[in-house]
């Protein structure tokens, strides 16, 4: 799919099959959702701009570059923290933005219930993430909330995706950067990702799933 970019790095492949395995207890699987978010997010922002700097030196200067651009991290709640976190490693300076969301089971629509954006905008590229891009429309509210405060660059980082979700965000909003560790197969009839990891943020925090 010309929408999104799937890794093709074997260390991204190899932590995939670490976090479907169900055997992988909740601080394994934590350290693994940052491990491949970091990941992720080197190959997403190897295309943001940099302006030319002298870097100093114990020995003189050195030609260099900086990020041009101030960056925004947006986890949705609650499952993006942890790919967050593995962000934030990479872009200490970072903004940190929370959404809320979470998804009506009967509807399938996303349900806003937390919105902890700063007065003052001074990001430029906002980085979106949460594991699991399935329907796609926690995504999409998330990138409407985000054009709506006049963000110009969006992208999303995903560990694992169905084809509907990336369809739905990239229909959506279309100049919205797409990348993910993992494509799946599809959607089951409640929405979940197959062969997918189960429910992240359940398997992340060590919850027990709502009967």
């Amino acid at each position: 799919m010309q929408s999104v970019h799937v890794s093709t790095h074997p260390l991204v492949a190899h932590h995939v099959c670490t976090l479907r395995n169900p055997a992988t207890q909740p601080s394994e699987f934590r350290r693994v959702v940052r491990q491949l978010a970091a990941l992720v997010a080197v190959e997403a922002t190897a295309g943001l701009p940099t302006h030319r700097v002298r870097a100093p030196t114990p020995l003189g200067e050195a030609a260099g570059r900086m990020l041009a651009d101030r960056i925004a991290i947006v986890p949705i709640l609650r499952a993006g923290l942890g790919m967050a976190d593995g962000l934030l490693e990479l872009i200490p300076d970072a903004e940190v933005w929370h959404v809320g969301l979470y998804r009506d089971e009967a509807t399938l629509q996303p349900k806003e219930y937390y919105n902890k954006l700063p007065k003052k905008l001074d990001a430029s590229v906002a980085i979106v993430v949460d594991p699991m891009l399935a329907t796609g429309g926690s995504a999409v509210r998330t990138c409407e909330i985000l054009r709506s405060v006049g963000i110009p660059r969006l992208l999303f980082l995903a560990l694992i995706a169905s084809p509907q979700g990336v369809e739905t965000l990239a229909q959506a909003i279309p100049d919205v950067a797409i990348y993910v560790a993992a494509l799946d197969d599809g959607l089951n009839q409640a929405g979940s990702i197959v062969p997918g990891l189960g429910d992240a943020g359940d398997r992340q925090f060590g919850t027990v799933p709502a009967e």
